[in-house]
């Protein structure tokens, strides 16, 4: 018994770092899609904002859920959509961002309560949170990579003032790149270093 126990928790080990390093392959990928198609990413969570805006409403037909958590998961709604109109570009100091994080905080304080009072089962309680409070934060959060492959159109009024007149050039080198896409490059570089091939 006392083996079978310490098997147990290694086990478990095992099984969160197989999970930790399929999410990380997962987010690799789906990042690299949103960069490469940013038009069609907008357009996906557009359209799951929306239907996340209509299972709110067919919640006031279809569950005894208080009308403050539906109110507020409509604003959080409504705040991903206004974060979508300049996408991919998404300001993270934007009226509609910082409303986004607020509702966000305030929808799980207003969830975690009613779920609380009434009894739901957990997969009723996990379907609600991931489609209504977690699929679009997620999509725009790893959608953030995609705002610095956008090219800029105009010549920043500090950057006429450089020597370098090139538009593209200087957004190229005086940004610092950091994006989920290369945090994940790097994390794979120092975790899996490339080897180098020998010259014969």
């Amino acid at each position: 018994m006392g083996l079978l126990f310490i098997l147990s928790y290694v086990g478990i080990f095992f099984q969160v770092c197989f999970i930790t390093i399929a999410l990380a392959a997962g987010l690799y990928y789906i990042s690299e899609l949103v960069e490469e198609y940013s038009e069609k990413s907008k357009k996906v969570i557009k359209t799951v904002t929306n239907i996340t805006i209509i299972i709110y409403i067919l919640f006031i037909f279809t569950e005894s859920f208080p009308y403050t958590v539906i109110i507020f998961g409509i604003l959080a709604q409504l705040s991903h959509l206004l974060i979508l109109r300049t996408f991919p570009e998404v300001r993270i100091f934007s009226f509609e961002f910082i409303a986004a994080l607020v509702l966000l905080f305030v929808n799980h304080y207003l969830a975690y309560n009613f779920f609380q009072e009434y009894f739901y089962t957990i997969s009723e309680i996990l379907g609600y949170f991931t489609l209504c409070l977690w699929l679009v934060p997620f999509a725009l959060f790893v959608s953030l990579s995609a705002n610095d492959q956008t090219l800029p159109t105009y010549q920043d009024t500090t950057s006429a003032n450089s020597s370098e007149n090139d538009v593209v050039t200087n957004y190229f080198s005086s940004k610092k790149r950091k994006n989920l896409l290369n945090f994940f490059k790097n994390a794979k570089e120092s975790v899996l270093p490339m080897r180098s091939k020998k010259s014969f």
